[in-house]
């Protein structure tokens, strides 16, 4: 594949994820709850790729009954608890502000690593952390006058859809050696589901499931942000180097904002709209801030490790 077409796969993907937003506002318009919205976009995102996946490819739904605990970390403690955070903040404050908060996660990244895998704090990732806190604090309105346009705890839960949104490339070291991208995005979101659905209440909220339009919204935004937005972005990250990918996922940000911006009147002070530079910027010096990032690594390439159940039988779940 040419890189121009591998970057426009990388493009169309993170800006479908932009296109999330879009769906959860007018989903809230049936009297739906953010967990419940959550409930509804990993049981279906779930059902959808375990049909597909059982037709066309079943031996990936193959995993080892000890790597269970992964996926259950990384799709309830990861993708459940940040799309919830994500969804909260859109509904009680706005679209651009909450995507904005969520994207600190690689500072949260960053700041993680330094314990977890003894990763330096570089120069780099220094400014990023203090760009993101001046840039959050400029966003929520506690600067320059310290009036403070949020509150407190809607702040702090957008800071917490960013730390869970991170937690995912963390978590899920401890698994994309042993199985393909699709196995883990199925059972990430099973996880997830099995959990959301009767901790929300979803079959219980009566007005919302028998809206028609609300499960259209709701449909969309699982082909569309959720199963095509993955499948394009991962379709790019084959042919083009992670740190460039990276780049290109800011994207998604940018589409979101402009969707709060023109479809739901999202109005932005000019001291937001610093704040909104300063957190893209540290996103920026994050990815920077790893070596090699943009340098092709040249000479001898180990081959890729089979996964664990392809290498002996037996143990599967």
């Amino acid at each position: 594949m040419k890189p121009s077409t591998a970057y426009l796969f990388a493009v169309a993907g993170a800006s479908f994820w932009g296109f999330t937003g879009l769906f959860v506002q007018n989903m809230y318009r049936y009297n739906i709850e953010p967990d419940q919205v959550v409930a509804l976009r990993m049981a279906g995102s779930a059902l959808i790729l375990f049909l597909a996946v059982a037709l066309i490819r079943p031996y990936l739904l193959k995993v080892r009954w000890y790597d269970l605990p992964h996926f259950i970390g990384l799709g309830v403690g990861s993708i459940a608890l940040f799309n919830w955070c994500y969804f909260t903040v859109m509904n009680e404050a706005s679209l651009s502000i909450a995507v904005v908060l969520l994207y600190t996660s690689p500072v949260f990244v960053a700041l993680i690593s330094r314990f977890v895998f003894k990763e330096k704090i570089t120069m780099n990732k220094l400014a990023a952390i203090l760009l993101t806190i001046a840039g959050c604090a400029l966003v929520a309105g506690l600067l320059p006058g310290g009036a403070g346009g949020m509150s407190l705890s809607i702040l702090m839960i957008g800071l917490l859809s960013g730390l869970c949104c991170g937690l995912y490339s963390i978590l899920g070291k401890f698994v994309t050696p042993k199985y393909h991208s699709i196995t883990i995005t199925a059972y990430t979101m099973l996880a997830g589901g099995v959990v959301m659905v009767p901790f929300s209440g979803l079959l219980a909220n009566e007005e919302a499931i028998q809206e028609p339009m609300m499960w259209m919204y709701g449909l969309g935004g699982i082909l569309l942000s959720t199963i095509a937005a993955y499948i394009l972005f991962t379709i790019g990250l084959k042919y083009i180097e992670s740190g460039k990918a990276a780049i290109l996922s800011t994207v998604e940000p940018m589409v979101a904002i402009v969707i709060g911006v023109f479809a739901f009147g999202d109005r932005l002070s000019s001291w937001q709209g610093l704040g909104i530079v300063l957190i893209f910027s540290a996103v920026v010096l994050s990815i920077y801030s790893r070596p090699g990032k943009f340098r092709k690594k040249r000479g001898n390439r180990r081959k890729r490790p089979q996964n664990e159940w392809e290498k002996k039988p037996g143990g599967d779940v």
